[in-house]
This record gives C-alpha cells, structure tokens and sequence, in this order.
C-alpha cells in the first residue's frame, strides 16, 4: 500500500483556497500577530496535528494546548499561533475547515462508541467519504475510538451485491477470491448466503440491512454449524444512534456507520486576534 503524503495533501488545501494570493490581506499592513482558536462546543479534538501543520507551512509560530484525543469544553483555547499576519489569515479557513470536520467525527464517533454495551464489539467507519478527506476522515474516526476498515479498494477483497449482480453467482467470486487472498469479506442479505460465506472460508461476513433480530437468528445458525468461531460478522446498514445498542447486543464483532463520515456536523471553532 503506498504510503499517503499528508504534507502534500494539506498544501492541495492551501492552495485550493487561496488560489493566486490572499488580496483581501494583501490590503493589510505588515505586522506580526498572535490568535488563539477557541472552541465553542464541548467536543473530542481531532485535527490538530495537520492543523499545527498547516500554519507552519507558511512559516507560522504554533503552540499546541489540546491535543488529538483531548475533550474539550466551550472557550477552552486549542491552539496558539503567532507570525506575519497576512500568512495567519490566509490559513485561518483551511485550518479551521479541517480542525472542526475532524473534531465532528471524533466526536460522534466517541459518542456511538459510548452506546455499545459489548466493548468486544467495535466501530467502524466506511468509505463513504468525502473525496481528498478520507485519510483525514477516517484518522479522526480512530481519535474517536473506532477502528479505519479499509481506506482503499486495492487493500481487501469486499464481495458485494453489485459484484454478485455483475458476477456469475456469490459462491464463484469467493472461489476465485479464495485462490489469490488469504483473507477478504462477503457482504450478504439473508441468513443462507451467510451460512454458504462461512462454509466457503470468508474472513469477515457484513450481515446488510439485517434488523438486530435477524443477525442473532443468524448468528446462533452459525454456531450450530461450528462455523460462528471461524469468521467475524459485521452488522451494517441503517444503524444510528438510536438502534446501535440493540446491534450491540447482537453478538457481532464490528458495526459499520457511515453517517460518521459522510454526514459530519462540524465542531464550532474559531480564530480570534
């Protein structure tokens, strides 16, 4: 797998947003500065590090006060920046736009991981991910306390519905996937694709859209097969705060949400002179 340059990523953002040149501070006399960003809601920082990062790209002074992981409550000061004004403000929104999306998913994720009442069963994000942020996405998941699953589609066989659709049948893609990878997962709908998916030696079984009911009938299927002990089962689709202690109850390994990722409500944070 290659290894991501999250140096050169931060510097696409920079560039995104300031484009030829920052002209509004261009406007603004030289002078050298010191801001602090605050938050304004009680969160579980994530982000810093790159925001740090982003600063010190053009040449700014940075003292971080909360690091990634810290909890935080309203007007508790993340970070100090001191250096040339107009270089502070032209990265004053990329660094902010990354620190708050970040924090948002560590937070959310700290809070679902909070609801599962089986610490032996854990979160995992998806790739569903805003394109250029899921290295950064799924970081901040793992601030939170989840776990990645893959980042890319080049890191693990994922046999799903649409592949089966395109395919000749789901026991020929886990034929052919058996004689290349060791490990890869089957994603199925009902409860005789899982038993076929664990006879054929899957790794990991994604049990989608089946209700909390429908994955412990399956799961005790498994067991009376001697096949429960042999793979891990993740439970995916629809799952929310409001539901993600009724899964965890179930007795699967891992409970896939993407609405961590792909529905993100930003942490509000901000500059201050």
């Amino acid at each position: 797998m290659l290894k991501f340059n999250a140096k050169k990523q931060l510097l696409k953002f920079l560039s995104e947003d300031i484009g030829k040149g920052d002209i509004t501070s261009e406007l603004l006399p030289k002078k050298n500065i010191s801001v602090r960003i605050i938050t304004r809601q009680p969160a579980i920082v994530a982000g810093v590090r790159h925001a740090k990062e982003i600063f010190r790209l053009k040449g700014c002074n940075v003292v971080v006060l909360k690091k990634d992981g810290s909890m935080v409550k309203p007007n508790d000061t993340i970070m100090r920046v001191s250096g040339d004004a107009k270089k502070i403000l032209s990265c004053e929104r990329t660094a902010l736009n990354l620190l708050t999306r970040m924090s948002g998913i560590a937070t959310q994720t700290d809070q679902l991981v909070k609801k599962i009442p089986n610490k032996k069963t854990k979160l995992y994000s998806t790739r569903k991910t805003a394109p250029g942020l899921r290295y950064f996405d799924k970081e901040a998941v793992e601030i939170g306390g989840g776990k990645k699953h893959r980042l890319r589609l080049d890191e693990m066989i994922m046999i799903k519905d649409n592949h089966i659709a395109v395919g000749d049948s789901l026991l020929s893609l886990i034929q052919k996937a058996k004689k290349k990878y060791k490990k890869f997962e089957v994603e199925v709908e009902n409860t005789d694709d899982a038993l076929l998916a664990a006879k054929e030696g899957a790794t990991i079984i994604m049990l989608d859209n089946f209700s909390p009911r429908l994955v412990k009938k399956t799961i005790q299927v498994l067991k009376n097969q001697r096949l429960r002990d042999k793979v891990l089962l993740e439970a995916s689709g629809g799952i929310n705060s409001k539901n993600i202690a009724r899964y965890g109850n179930t007795g699967v390994d891992i409970i896939s949400v993407g609405s961590i990722t792909n529905s993100v409500k930003g942490i509000d944070m901000s500059l201050e002179i």
